[in-house]
């Protein structure tokens, strides 16, 4: 009769208990088919021991025969290497085996192919850092853009954010201007813009509280193209900035801020400027 049991290092489960039944006969056998950890009763067998103290102080004598099958789906310490060295990784992660043999596989990945190898315990948390690279093409018209506009060409040395859609073409990636990946993917430009609402406390006219808000902006924010225009806005940048009345409160009054996402960052800054009021009028 032939039995299949795990677990197959004799530590526990209905493999333990099996041999616990056969230990003592030496007509039954024991085929160990992969490694043991030390301290477990499969290492201890494998290495000859022929009396196993068990719990409670009970003493099981070995007379079965023990063999020893090589059948694991963990690699060596030489597996492991060629792998690394195939697959070139930056970072290495062991987590099985025993921590002595662990830990000289480690020196040795980090002394042969000089990257980070780790060890973490059961229950650290490991943190790898990577420096992903992705190669990005930049098209000549984007670039003379970012010229024109004042700005130095990019810096290595000096990482600079550039507004532009980023498109795949011929298996590599290529970041040209919105209106040139729209061309040649042939689709129709969709606007995209924010709205907020910044409340008052002016007992002013619509007019006058505009002519204040226009005063109070250009005097905080220096280079920026603010406009008051004939149509009752003010623009900054692409920003529109609108005056009308309170349906609740008479003396209060109801600014709605719209731009362009383009400029969220400007806007943010505006809202959060309305809402601390205007300056008060002498």
């Amino acid at each position: 009769m032939v039995v299949f049991a795990t677990p197959g290092m004799l530590h526990a489960g209905q493999s333990l208990q099996i041999f616990k039944k056969w230990a003592g006969n030496e007509k039954n056998m024991v085929i160990m088919p992969g490694y043991c950890v030390q301290g477990t009763i499969g290492h201890k067998i494998l290495n000859g021991q022929r009396k196993l103290e068990m719990e409670g102080r009970a003493t099981l004598d070995v007379k079965l025969q023990v063999e020893y099958m090589s059948f694991s789906a963990h690699a060596d310490a030489k597996g492991i290497m060629q792998l690394i060295r195939m697959a070139e990784p930056r970072n290495m992660l062991l987590v099985h085996g025993e921590a002595a043999k662990m830990e000289f596989l480690k020196g040795k990945i980090e002394q042969e192919f000089s990257i980070n190898c780790y060890m973490p315990a059961n229950g650290e948390t490991a943190s790898v850092i990577t420096n992903p690279s992705v190669p990005v093409d930049i098209s000549l018209n984007l670039l003379k853009r970012e010229m024109a506009l004042g700005g130095p060409l990019p810096d290595l040395k000096k990482p600079r954010t550039m507004h532009g859609t980023l498109i795949m073409k011929e298996n590599s990636l290529k970041l040209v201007s919105s209106e040139q990946a729209l061309k040649e993917l042939g689709l129709n430009e969709h606007q995209l813009r924010f709205t907020c609402r910044v409340q008052l406390q002016d007992p002013h006219s619509e007019a006058d509280t505009l002519h204040r808000v226009y005063a109070h902006i250009k005097s905080v924010l220096k280079g920026y193209t603010i406009q008051h225009l004939p149509d009752g806005t003010v623009m900054v940048e692409s920003i529109v900035i609108k005056v009308s009345s309170s349906a609740e409160e008479s003396n209060s009054k109801v600014l709605l801020l719209s731009w362009s996402f383009q400029d969220e960052d400007l806007g943010s800054f505006l809202s959060s400027l309305l809402k601390k009021g205007l300056p008060t009028v002498c």
